[in-house]
C-alpha cells in the first residue's frame, strides 16, 4: 500500500493536506483526546480552553498563564513528518496546509504562512478580547515572568488570552471558507494525525472525496473515515511521511 500512496503523491497536482496532534506527538506535544491526552488523563483542564470560564474566573487566568509558561512547546522541534510536508511543498505538489494544531511547528518546519490554514489559531500569539490587538506570545510571557500574574492589555486594559480558538469561540469563517475551497480543487486529501472528529473542519475529507480526490488517511489510531479513505497507513506519521514524498518530484 506505501507504493500505491508513493505513486498517488507523484501523480498529484494539488494536494491538500489536514494535520492534527499525531503529527506533533513526536515532537513530544501530548495531543488531547488520544488514550494519553492532556483531556482524558485531566478533564479539568478543559477548563482552561472555555471561553466563559475563562472570562468569568480571575484565578483561572492565572493558572492559565502559568501553563503557558511552562508548555512543552516551547521546547519542542519539527519532526520529520513537518518536514516531509515542506518537501512536498517544494517540490510544488502541496497547495494548502490545513492543521488542527496551534503549535506553529510547521511554519518551524519551513512550510510557507501564505501555505497553512491554522483552523484553531496559534500559540505564538496573544490577542486582546477588548480590542482585538494582537502580539507574540513571549512578550507577554516575559511579564508574567516578572511577576504579573494575569496580564491585561496595554492599549485598552482589556483581558489577554492565547490567540487560539477557546471551546465557546466561533472558529474565522474566512479560515474555513478558504479550507472548503482547497479541499474542493484538490486531487489528493492527506489526513495525518487526526481522529477526523473535529467539526466543522473534518468537513474537508468527505468535501475533497466528493470533488474527485482521493483520500488518504495516516494515523495511529482508527479514525471516523476510515471507511471513506482509498488508503490508511497506520505506521508512525514521522517514519511514514518521508517515505511517502521521497522521490515525488514532478
Amino acid at each position: 500500500m506505501i507504493d500505491t500512496v508513493r505513486t498517488w503523491i507523484e501523480d498529484a497536482r494539488r494536494i491538500v493536506a489536514l494535520t492534527g496532534a499525531g503529527i506533533s506527538t513526536d515532537s513530544g506535544i501530548p495531543d488531547f483526546r488520544g488514550p494519553q491526552g492532556v483531556w482524558t488523563r485531566n478533564p479539568g483542564a478543559e477548563k482552561l480552553a472555555t471561553l466563559q470560564h475563562y472570562l468569568a474566573d480571575p484565578e483561572l487566568r492565572r493558572r492559565a498563564w502559568q501553563s503557558r509558561i511552562e508548555a512543552p512547546g516551547w521546547q519542542t522541534a519539527p519532526n520529520d513528518g513537518h518536514r516531509a510536508l515542506v518537501t512536498l511543498e517544494r517540490l510544488g505538489k502541496l497547495d494548502t496546509l490545513i492543521t488542527q494544531n496551534v503549535d506553529g511547528l510547521h511554519q518551524m518546519a519551513g512550510s510557507s504562512p501564505e501555505r497553512v490554514v491554522e483552523i484553531h489559531g496559534t500559540i505564538r500569539e496573544v490577542v486582546c478580547l477588548g480590542c482585538g490587538e494582537r502580539a507574540p506570545m513571549e512578550r507577554v510571557l516575559a511579564r508574567v515572568r516578572a511577576g504579573e500574574e494575569d496580564p491585561a492589555c496595554r492599549s485598552c486594559g482589556g483581558i489577554l488570552k492565547s490567540a487560539t480558538i477557546s471551546f465557546g469561540q466561533s472558529l474565522v469563517e474566512a479560515d474555513l471558507t478558504r479550507a472548503q475551497q482547497a479541499a474542493r480543487g484538490a486531487d489528493l486529501m492527506l489526513a495525518v494525525g487526526t481522529k477526523l472528529s473535529v467539526w466543522p473542519i473534518a468537513g474537508v475529507v468527505p468535501t475533497a472525496k466528493s470533488s474527485g480526490a482521493r483520500v488518504v488517511i495516516v494515523n495511529a489510531e482508527p479514525t471516523e473515515m476510515d471507511e471513506l479513505a482509498d488508503a490508511v497507513l497506520r505506521d508512525p506519521i514521522s517514519q511514514i511521511l518521508p517515505r511517502l514524498v521521497s522521490g515525488s518530484a514532478p
